[in-house]
């Protein structure tokens, strides 16, 4: 019986068409750095104080400095406090300099900040003292959306498709990422800052499936890699922007308009031809098929073109799938648990970028810089070592960096950010191979449902990081050392999953791993060698792939 996979060897593994395909999937990405951490650089904190102007109705001609003098205790240091102030009173400035002031409260008029600081969202939102945990709960909420987006778009998309999918979550990036611009109160911000997490999601989970199902699989590694590169310009170009943008409004237009410029993707964009194979929808997968190979200059001989057909009649997948056979509740509690720990290390790190001590900017440039190689030697890995090995070494090597940097003192700043860039390289690393891993082990009718569900578990862990950072208030290095420990064990849980290099996509959940499908492909190579169809490009592709 033909596999698909023959029909992706006669259009062409990786041809002109697939590498216009991958282009057009990985424009979004250079954006999606913006949303997920370009809050970081917008709450920068600043030199603040209580506002006490109640004090010029009794003293209109006193200097800043005689005003914030009389108004403000000092701390152990000899500064102003920045969270308190004495208590207003009704006397007159006489009897305020004679007896001064000793009652102090909190601040309940403002804050004053430097007069030359441009509008960040820190100062316009007053994020400071007991304010200053809502910066992390507005990170945390922005990664529930990721999490609703996962459980919403990875569903959605098994069952009406890719292609509408991708395109819905375009369309809400930009809309909700300049209306975040113009937002009037912070709780309208970190609503909208929801519905971009679930169209960022959206994006992500759909990307993943389309680079993937549209190649071959000696090329699925390098489709989805050279996606995650461009999130890694995007990365640089976060660091350039928000040094260069510091008014935070500009700075939410310059990271979303740009996705209006995409609107052709409602013309260039296909449905995955594997998918609608898996809904029966034949007419509409040859003719996706013929364009493919049309622009690739492949001609599909009609024969094999008359045996696409499925395989079964596939019913839509559902999450209780994922869990009735062993095989797949392996799978899917192991991986779930693997892009919990990636999500958790990745964003523990590139959440606090301000926290190693040295320049943010130059610090996140780094930290851009240092994914791009990290995306690209995936690649190599993959081949060298395979998927199984890779995860788990991957993952062990980034939780043993958050370990030791909970060692280092914390006036070294160098040698923690240095660390903290390897570990940086690791995560970055382990998580494309979790994105490639996870798309191959999970069979087709499913792949989209157990790609969302991991993706439901590393949103989990981005709602829990910002939280986790809060525990520095007890100690710095409990945030790092949680950071460190769940990579750590998760590593070494990934070597019980099976190896799927070089292995065809299942369709149907019937396999008991994805090894089996390497019999099935060895006899179906031989048979097409035998035969003559597809002649050798054919017979060479399947022998590559073994």
């Amino acid at each position: 019986m033909t596999e698909f996979g023959d029909f992706i060897s006669a259009v062409g593994k990786f041809g002109l068409y697939q590498k216009l395909l991958v282009l057009f999937l990985s424009l979004p990405l250079l954006l999606n750095p913006f949303q997920m951490i370009g809050q970081v650089f917008m709450v920068v904190d600043v030199p603040h104080h209580c506002n006490t102007s109640w004090i010029r109705a009794v003293g209109p001609n006193l200097t800043e400095e005689e005003q914030l003098n009389f108004t403000l205790p000092r701390d152990a240091d000899g500064a102003y406090e920045q969270c308190s102030m004495y208590s207003p009173v009704d006397w007159d400035l006489d009897s305020i300099v004679a007896y001064g002031l000793n009652a102090t409260e909190k601040c309940n008029n403002g804050w004053v900040y430097p007069a030359a600081q441009p509008p960040s969202l820190l100062t316009e939102f007053d994020l400071v003292c007991d304010r200053k945990d809502l910066t992390d709960i507005s990170q945390s909420v922005y990664m529930l959306g990721l999490l609703l987006g996962s459980i919403i778009f990875g569903t959605l998309s098994d069952r009406i498709g890719r292609r509408p999918v991708f395109l819905i979550s375009i369309l809400l990036q930009g809309l909700f990422g300049v209306g975040i611009a113009f937002v009037p109160h912070f709780y309208v911000y970190m609503a909208f800052r929801c519905v971009m997490g679930a169209s960022v999601s959206g994006i992500l989970i759909t990307d993943l499936s389309l680079a993937t199902e549209w190649v071959g699989a000696s090329y699925r590694t390098k489709a989805v890699v050279i996606c995650h590169c461009f999130a890694a310009i995007g990365q640089m170009l976060l660091a350039g922007l928000s040094y260069g943008i510091r008014n935070w409004r500009l700075l939410e237009i310059a990271g979303s308009a740009p996705m209006f410029a995409l609107f052709f993707y409602i013309w260039v964009i296909p449905e995955s031809a594997r998918w609608l194979v898996t809904k029966g929808r034949i007419e509409e997968a040859k003719k996706v098929l013929q364009k493919a190979a049309s622009i690739n200059k492949r001609t599909i001989p009609p024969g094999l073109l008359e045996q696409l057909k499925p395989e079964t009649q596939t019913k839509p997948g559902s999450v209780l799938d994922l869990f009735r056979k062993k095989h797949l509740r392996k799978v899917t509690l192991i991986m779930s648990c693997t892009w919990f720990a990636d999500s958790l290390v990745y964003y523990g790190l590139s959440l606090n970028v301000t926290s190693f001590g040295l320049d943010i900017y130059m610090t996140q440039l780094v930290f851009g810089i240092v994914e791009l190689p990290a995306r690209l030697s995936c690649i190599f890995l993959l081949q060298w070592f395979g998927r199984k090995k890779s995860q788990a070494v991957l993952l062990l090597l980034s939780g043993l960096m958050c370990l030791i940097i909970t060692a280092i003192p914390e006036d070294q700043h160098v040698v923690i950010t240095v660390l903290a860039t390897i570990g940086k390289f690791m995560a970055t690393t382990s998580f494309s191979t979790s994105y490639i891993y996870a798309a191959e082990l999970f069979p087709t009718v499913v792949r989209q449902t157990g790609v969302g569900l991991c993706s439901m578990l590393a949103r989990v862990a981005g709602v829990m990081t910002p939280l986790i950072g809060l525990l520095t208030q007890y100690h710095r290095a409990i945030p790092m050392a949680i950071f460190g420990s769940a990579p750590v064990v998760v590593g070494l849980l990934c070597f019980l999953l099976p190896e799927t290099r070089g292995v065809d996509l299942a369709d149907d959940t019937g396999a008991a791993t994805p090894e089996l499908s390497i019999s099935t492909l060895e006899n179906l190579s031989k048979r097409h060698c035998e035969h003559g169809v597809n002649s050798e490009d054919m017979c060479r592709g399947s022998e590559s792939k073994l």
